[in-house]
C-alpha cells in the first residue's frame, strides 16, 4: 500500500509505502509500483497506532451484554432497580443478570438485603465500578451456595457467620461459576478499539493465567482481536513466542482493606524479578501507595516496574516515585467521568492530586494512561480531551495545573508498551505499520481530540478499521 500526502506527525508531509507489515519508504513523493494500492491521506495526521497501557478486555466484552448500574446511566435507587428488572425481562427464565458500574453515589454501599428489596426473582450480580468487588443477591447466594459450605478467601461474612453477598477479589472464580463459556467473544472489542485507533493493548488483569493466554492467542489468530497485546497477570503466566502477543508484568492488586504486610509484599515483587518479570502494581489510595513505594525501596525497582492508576499523588509521593523511576501509568479521563462524585466524597485534602498529569510531567517520570475499561470508556481521545481540559461532567476544573498540551496527551497513548512513558514511538522507516490516520492535519485535529476524526487504522500494516469512503 502506498498512503500519498499524509502529514507524517512530527515530520512533515510525506508518501509513505508499507510493505512487508512495515513502513518501508518514506518520501515528499514516492512512485506507485505496478498494481499498488494507493490510499490519498488528502494532508491527514498519520500517528503512531494508539496503545491503551490499561484496560480488561474479557470484563469490556462482558460488560457490553451486563446492565448499566452507575453513573451517567444510572444515578439513584429508582434507576438501579429499573436496570436489573429490564435485565431480568431480558433474561431466559432464571438465568443470571449481571450488571456492572455500580459505586455509592447511586444507592449507598450495596449487599445481598438491598438488592433482595428488588422485584427480581433471578440470581443478580452486580460489579462496583472499581472491579474489585460483587455484589450478590440471595438468589445468586444460594445457587452458589455461599451459605451451604462454600467458603472460598474473599467472600465476605456478617457476624452470624452468613455471606452478606460481598465477594473481594474473586472475578475469575464467580466467572468459573456462573458462566457457561470461559472467555467471551473478543471480536466487537477488537473492532471497537481499532475504531478509535487502537493498534496495541495491555490487559492488566490480575487474575490472567496460562488459560487466559491460552484465550488471548485464540482470538488474535483468530481474529477476533485486532491489535497487539502485552498480557499482564500472575507470576506463573509463561513465555510466549508470538507475533503480536507479549508476557507482561506480573500484577500486584494491593487493597486498602486487606493490604499485604511490607515483607510478604517485598517477596512477590523479589519473586517476580526473579522469574525475569517486571511488576504493576495497583495503587488507587495514598495508603497503598506508600506501601508499594516502600517496597520498591527496599527491592529495588527495574526498568519497565509501574505503578497502575497512582490515583492520590501528593507532592511527597511523586518525589518518592521519581527517585524510584518507575513509571506511572493513570487514567485522567476519570476526572471527566467522576469527577463530580470525587468532589462530594474525596478528602479535600486529595482532590489536588487525583490523576495527575502535569506534575508526574513536571518531575521528569515517565507517564502513559490506559482507559481501564471497562471501568472507564475504552475511548482513548476522551482520555486525551480529559487531560488537556481536567473538566467534570458539570463543568468544573478539577485541578486546572495538571492539564497538559495536546501533544503531550497524545503520547500518553503512543508510549513504548514495554517501558510505558518512555521512549514513545516514532514513525521511521522501518518501524512496524502500527499506524492512525486522521482525516485531518494535526493542527486541527489537537483542538479536537475525538474519535470520530480516525479515518484508517492499520495494525503490522494489516488494515483494521476504515470509515466509509477511506
Amino acid at each position: 500500500m502506498l498512503i500519498r500526502r499524509a502529514e507524517v506527525y512530527g515530520l512533515g508531509e510525506r508518501d509513505v509505502r508499507i510493505r512487508d507489515g512495515q513502513l518501508s519508504e518514506m518520501d515528499e513523493t514516492l512512485a506507485a509500483d505496478n498494481g499498488e494500492f494507493v490510499l490519498n491521506a488528502d494532508g491527514g495526521a498519520l500517528l503512531p497506532g494508539l496503545h491503551d497501557h490499561h484496560l480488561h478486555l474479557f470484563s469490556l466484552a462482558a460488560a457490553r451484554a451486563s446492565a448499566p448500574c452507575g453513573p451517567p446511566a444510572v444515578s439513584d435507587r429508582t434507576a438501579l432497580e429499573r436496570a436489573i428488572t429490564a435485565g431480568a425481562a431480558r433474561a431466559n427464565g432464571g438465568s443470571w443478570i449481571r450488571g456492572v458500574g455500580y459505586c455509592e453515589s447511586v444507592a449507598g454501599p450495596l449487599d445481598r438485603r438491598a438488592l433482595d428489596a428488588m422485584p427480581v426473582a433471578n440470581p443478580v450480580r452486580v460489579q462496583h465500578r472499581s472491579g474489585g468487588l460483587w455484589i450478590l443477591n440471595s438468589a445468586a447466594v444460594g445457587q452458589l451456595g455461599l451459605d451451604r459450605g462454600v467458603d472460598v478467601p474473599g467472600i465476605e461474612r456478617d457476624a452470624n457467620g452468613k455471606a452478606t453477598g460481598r465477594l473481594f477479589g474473586l472475578d475469575t472464580w464467580l466467572r468459573s461459576q456462573v458462566s457457561s463459556s470461559a472467555f467471551p467473544d473478543l471480536t466487537a472489542v477488537g473492532r471497537e478499539l481499532a475504531a478509535f485507533g487502537v493498534t496495541g493493548v495491555t490487559d492488566a488483569s490480575v487474575d490472567n493465567d496460562r488459560a487466559c493466554l491460552d484465550a488471548f492467542v485464540a482470538a488474535i489468530d483468530g481474529g477476533a482481536l485486532r491489535q497487539r497485546a502485552v498480557i499482564m497477570g500472575n507470576a506463573e503466566l509463561p513465555t510466549i513466542d508470538h507475533p503480536r502477543i507479549r508476557v507482561g508484568p506480573v500484577k500486584i492488586y494491593l487493597r486498602d482493606h486487606a493490604l499485604p504486610k511490607l515483607e510478604d509484599l517485598g517477596e512477590s515483587m523479589r519473586d517476580a524479578h526473579g522469574r525475569g518479570r517486571r511488576i504493576a502494581v495497583h495503587c488507587v489510595t495514598r495508603a497503598e501507595l506508600v506501601l508499594a513505594a516502600t517496597a520498591l525501596m527496599d527491592v529495588g525497582p527495574l526498568p519497565g516496574d509501574r505503578i497502575e492508576h497512582a490515583a492520590v499523588a501528593p507532592p511527597d509521593l511523586v518525589a518518592l516515585l521519581k527517585e524510584l523511576a518507575v513509571s506511572v501509568v493513570t487514567q485522567p479521563h476519570f476526572i471527566a467521568e467522576r469527577g463530580d462524585t470525587y468532589r462530594e466524597d474525596v478528602d479535600s485534602a486529595d482532590l489536588p492530586w487525583l490523576y495527575r498529569c502535569a506534575g508526574w510531567l513536571r518531575a521528569g517520570l515517565s507517564l502513559a494512561a490506559g482507559s481501564d475499561a471497562p471501568f472507564g470508556h475504552p475511548d482513548p481521545w476522551r482520555a486525551m480531551r480529559a487531560a488537556t481540559l481536567r473538566t467534570t461532567e458539570s463543568g468544573f476544573v478539577l485541578g486546572r495545573e495538571e492539564c497538559i498540551s495536546p501533544e503531550q496527551a497524545l503520547s500518553l497513548f503512543t508510549a513504548d508498551s514495554e517501558t510505558p512513558g518512555f521512549p514513545n514511538r516514532q514513525l521511521r522507516v522501518g518501524s512496524a505499520a502500527d499506524v492512525c490516520l486522521l482525516d485531518r492535519p494535526w493542527g486541527q485535529a489537537r483542538s479536537v481530540l475525538r474519535s470520530e476524526m480516525v479515518r484508517a487504522t492499520f495494525c503490522a500494516g494489516r488494515q483494521t478499521f476504515e470509515t466509509d469512503g477511506a
